[in-house]
């Protein structure tokens, strides 16, 4: 039997669609930045880069009150190894934390969702991947959409938090909507202080509403993981200050088939995607992903 020829992919579809996203961008930009708190464009914007040999497109997802800044050092790493890569940029980041304090968890799916349909007009196969949050959003990609990707690698998901104070964001977010039902906004506390591994790109104030989409998507992943049905590598820092160092086997542990990695990486700060330490994640990440690149075929059998 003749194998059927494959269908031309559309570069300008996908030019097309990319120059939305920065446009989409530039306009968030001009109507919520903040004069002395918003960082400068350049580290906010969505960022793309094509190999236009490469079969294979990593789907790169930042982290909460980050940008798609925070992982280019990761996305450089994947690129020199012949990569295509595109960072979306979750809807209310890059901007000020007021704006990204009235978004939700479908807000970033959907700007995921436009960055896995770029993607998917240049390259054959797609891998998900994201840092943080970024991991959790990889994460309901995989779970919701399986036919979409070929694996996912989750890393310092935040499937529990260190913190005590997190554990009563929904109270207070409660009480923030009903004073402003109320008329009584100066009873709100909206904001709370970042204390960031990255204050050049992150913000320095983390809006509440936003912790509890946070919280929100996490109670969803840890509900449908079980049906994870691609393979999938989970990475976790142990001695991570922000995120329990016991989210990253938990949710190792309830995938429960022979096609998930767990790793363990020891560090003393949240974020392990960029400085010297990145290197270690880099080529965790990248053993997978050539791995299950060349166990597709069995794995699917």
């Amino acid at each position: 039997m003749t194998d059927l020829p494959i269908k031309p992919l559309d570069t300008r579809k996908w030019e097309a669609l990319a120059l939305h996203e920065m446009h989409r961008f530039y306009t968030d930009y001009e109507t919520h930045a903040v004069e002395g708190e918003s960082k400068p464009r350049v580290i906010g914007a969505p960022f793309f880069y094509r190999n236009p040999a490469a079969e294979t497109g990593i789907l790169l997802i930042h982290g909460f009150m980050a940008t798609p800044e925070e992982v280019r050092e990761w996305a450089d790493s994947l690129y020199s190894k012949g990569y295509t890569v595109y960072a979306p940029r979750l809807a209310g980041h890059g901007t000020s934390a007021m704006d990204l304090a009235g978004r939700t968890v479908a807000d970033w799916m959907d700007s995921v969702d436009r960055g896995h349909a770029i993607l998917k007009e240049c390259c054959q196969k797609i891998v998900v991947a994201g840092f943080s949050t970024g991991a959790g959003l990889a994460l309901a990609q995989a779970l919701f959409k399986p036919e979409a990707f070929q694996s996912v690698i989750s890393v310092s998901a935040p499937l529990k938090f260190k913190s005590l104070s997190t554990s009563g964001v929904e109270a207070l977010d409660d009480w923030n909507r009903l004073c402003r039902t109320l008329g009584l906004k100066w009873l709100t506390k909206e904001l709370v202080t970042n204390h960031a591994d990255n204050p050049q790109i992150n913000y320095l104030k983390c809006p509440i509403a936003g912790l509890v989409q946070v919280k929100a998507l996490m109670k969803q992943v840890w509900k449908a993981l079980p049906t994870l049905a691609i393979p999938a590598l989970i990475i976790q820092g142990k001695g991570d200050p922000k995120v329990k160092d016991t989210s990253g086997p938990k949710l190792f542990a309830r995938i429960g088939h022979s096609h998930t990695s767990y790793q363990e990486i020891p560090f003393h700060l949240h974020g392990i995607v960029r400085g010297p330490i990145a290197e270690t994640v880099f080529q965790e990440t990248l053993r997978f992903i050539v791995h299950h690149a060349q166990d597709e075929s069995d794995y699917h059998q």
